[in-house]
Formats: C-alpha cells, sequence, structure tokens
C-alpha cells in the first residue's frame, strides 16, 4: 500500500476501469493509467478500488460481446495481481448471451479470482428480472456471490425532448426500474445468497420504497410479499449520493451496515468529486462509528481478503 494512504482510509466499491483499447474518443473523458489511478486513489483516501466496466464498452462492442468481456475481465485479473491491496474487480457478463454469461462467471470466478460480478440496470431493453437471465442469477446465488448493478447507459426518450444530461434523470430510474423488476419477478427471492450492491443508493428506491411496497397485494403483482425487507436485504453504495437530501432517504431504509461507499471515479473527478466527498464528510446523520462502517467495515465483510494487511496482501504476488 502507499505510504501516503491515511489512517481513515476508504474502500471504494463504485470506481471504473477501462482496457487501452477500449478507451478511445467513445469514453467521456481520457482513461487514466494505472499509475495515475493509484495516484488519484492516495489523493481521495482510497486504500483498495473494486473496479467495474462502464456500459458504454458494451454498448459500443454488440458484435463481439464474449470477446469483449473476456478482455476486460483479463485486464481487471491483471491489475489485481500487481496491486493485490488496492484493487479488487467485478467481472464484465457478455449478456443478454447466458450461455456466454455463465461460461465466464466460471472463468472469472474460478480462474482469475475476482471478487464479484458487475451487470447492467438493463441489457438490450430487458431489465434484471427478465426470465431470460434466470439461469444466470441462479448460478451466481448457487455460489453466493457479490453482484454490483450499475445503470446502463441510457437517453430520455426522443418524444420526451427532454434535453438534460442522462445522469440526471435517467441513470437512476433505470437503477430504480431494474430493482423494482428483480422484486416482482421473484427474481430476489429466489436468490437470497446473493449479496446485492445498487449503485447510487438505490437510485430513487430509498424514496419510493413504500410506493414499491403497494404491489404486495396488488391483482397485477401477485405472488410479491415482503418488499421493504427484500429492500433492506440489499447493500447500497453512495456514489453522487453523498447530499443531505439523498443520505436521510437512504437512512430511512437502509440499516448502516448495508451502506457502502463509492466515488465513480474516474468519471467523476476533480470539483464535482470535491464537492460529493465535501458532502459526506459534513453530513451528520452517521456517528463515528458508522462512518467507519460505511467507509471500511461493511465493504471488509463482503470482501474479506482485504481485511489482510496491505503487506501480507502484496506477499500474495
Amino acid at each position: 500500500m502507499s505510504q501516503n494512504i491515511p489512517e481513515n482510509w476508504r474502500i471504494d466499491v463504485h470506481h471504473h476501469v477501462v482496457p487501452p483499447r477500449y478507451a478511445d474518443d467513445s469514453m467521456p473523458i481520457k482513461l487514466p493509467d494505472t499509475a495515475a489511478q493509484l495516484r488519484s486513489m492516495d489523493n481521495w483516501h482510497i486504500r483498495t478500488a473494486i473496479t467495474s466496466l462502464t456500459p458504454r464498452v458494451i454498448l459500443k462492442n454488440l458484435h463481439q460481446l464474449r470477446e469483449v468481456a473476456r478482455i476486460c475481465n483479463e485486464f481487471q485479473a491483471r491489475m489485481l495481481l500487481e496491486h493485490p491491496a488496492r484493487f479488487g474487480s467485478f467481472a464484465l457478463l457478455p449478456l443478454p448471451n447466458v450461455d456466454g454469461a455463465l461460461e465466464e462467471i466460471t472463468y472469472a470466478l474460478d480462474i482469475l479470482h475476482l471478487d464479484g460480478v458487475g451487470l447492467f440496470s438493463s441489457v438490450n431493453d430487458r431489465y434484471l428480472g427478465d426470465p431470460l437471465f434466470d439461469p444466470v442469477f441462479d448460478e451466481l446465488n448457487r455460489r453466493n456471490a457479490v453482484v454490483f448493478i450499475h445503470p446502463t447507459h441510457c437517453e430520455a426518450p426522443a418524444e420526451t425532448n427532454l434535453q438534460a444530461p442522462p445522469f440526471v434523470v435517467e441513470y437512476v430510474f433505470d437503477t430504480t426500474r431494474a430493482v423494482v423488476n428483480l422484486i416482482y419477478s421473484g427474481t430476489l427471492k429466489r436468490c437470497p445468497d446473493i449479496r446485492f450492491i445498487v449503485a447510487h443508493g438505490g437510485g430513487a428506491v430509498p424514496f419510493l420504497a413504500q410506493r414499491i411496497a403497494m404491489m404486495q397485494g396488488h391483482r397485477g403483482a401477485k405472488g410479491v410479499s415482503g418488499v421493504i425487507p427484500t429492500l433492506r436485504s440489499l447493500y447500497y453504495e453512495i456514489a453522487s449520493t453523498t447530499s443531505a437530501f439523498a443520505l436521510r432517504s437512504l437512512q430511512s431504509l437502509a440499516d448502516p451496515a448495508h451502506v457502502l461507499w463509492g466515488s465513480d471515479l474516474p468519471f467523476v473527478y476533480g470539483e464535482r468529486l470535491k464537492q460529493e466527498v465535501d458532502h459526506w464528510e459534513e453530513y451528520d446523520g452517521f456517528n463515528a462509528d458508522e462512518r467507519m462502517a460505511v467507509e471500511q467495515q461493511n465493504a471488509l465483510s463482503l470482501f474479506p481478503r482485504f481485511s489482510q494487511s496491505a503487506g501480507e496482501l502484496d506477499s500474495q504476488i
């Protein structure tokens, strides 16, 4: 671990990487190399980042999903091997190719030893609770996997003439729809051993939790039950969700032990990330132990290998 890491270090569960061959003009920023990434992590007190892929990589390469997933996962595995104390990784799956996804789960978790799986909220207009994906969730449940749900890259329908950037509304509600569909389809109930982490504080889920629970007993949602306990069983990371407006709503739903710290680096950076971190450091809703849990301990419960000292992890190379 870098000597620059202070005592108030963090584990960042929302941290993106892109292999150099895909870091082209389709990306909204110039992607850092690993050395620059580590310097940035030191600057933001991030001891360890659990990396994942941006949906833009998939959307630009729909014709070669299996190849892209394999290249991205092997890229992440090399980072993990070279810096075991500093990086973990969520595997990219070539969905909607279910057979390919099952094969990649085996390769990524058993051969590459990645730390979990990353999924996007929707794939080709199918949300995660779609029956097409049942075999994938059943396998992840069998493995007791950690699954990170990130919004897909989506735009408002043209007919709405909504000119706001998609991160303002679309990403938030695509995540929310994915969670609602996972409940409506029974996937979350069928797969209780998956540890789900939902990006951006769960989208609008905390604010809408009671409305989501209204599905219980509705004639159009037969079999839906236990919605609030199910929502409370999920983990929520707080990238771009650190203001008091969002955190107070999230705290009304989620136990502090189910809240995780995230940055969204490198796509959120500079002054915007400073504002997010300032909001987090100024927020008065968590006591000191709860803040440490959000920044460190809750992630360590999901990724216990990082409980070892940095020196011990480095010696495993």
